[in-house]
């Protein structure tokens, strides 16, 4: 499995964010490409720590028994639930989300392991930095293949 940890990977996804535009459409879900890119911010700043969401009950129940879906090898389901505080539905500036997007995979990256966040996932839970380095990867590739990229 790709890790975001691993500067190749990280590169890679990088390019694929470069290589979308304005005019991206999605293949499947709700979120156009400047909402999908404030998303996948978002998602960052849980993977530093930056924000911190309360678990849902179902994750609390279930979070841990089904927490490999995140790190696995197996892709992501199309148009699978959103954690709720990190569904954007407002109108979202292209450039400016793809840039600030950019910068978080690059300081994650370039922090590495040991500044991953301890808080745990809002619906998986603890994980360690290697299974969020590779849940990081795997949740961009998700959305950057949703427009195609």
């Amino acid at each position: 499995m790709k890790n975001i940890f691993n500067q190749m990977h990280s590169e890679e996804i990088l390019n694929r964010i470069d290589n979308l535009s304005i005019d991206s459409q999605p293949q499947w879900g709700k979120m156009n490409v400047a909402q999908m890119l404030a998303h996948c911010s978002l998602f960052q700043d849980a993977a530093t720590g930056d924000a911190t969401t309360s678990r849902s009950w179902l994750g609390i129940i279930i979070g841990k028994f089904v927490k490999p879906i995140f790190y696995n090898d197996k892709p992501l389901a199309h148009n699978m639930s959103t954690i709720p505080s990190l569904l954007i539905v407002n109108d979202k500036d292209f450039e400016t989300e793809r840039e600030k997007l950019k910068q978080k995979i690059n300081t994650f990256q370039n922090n590495g392991p040991e500044q991953c966040t301890t808080h745990p996932h809002p619906f998986f839970g603890r994980l360690t930095s290697e299974q969020w380095g590779k849940g990081i990867y795997k949740h961009l590739d998700h959305h950057l293949k949703q427009f195609g990229s």
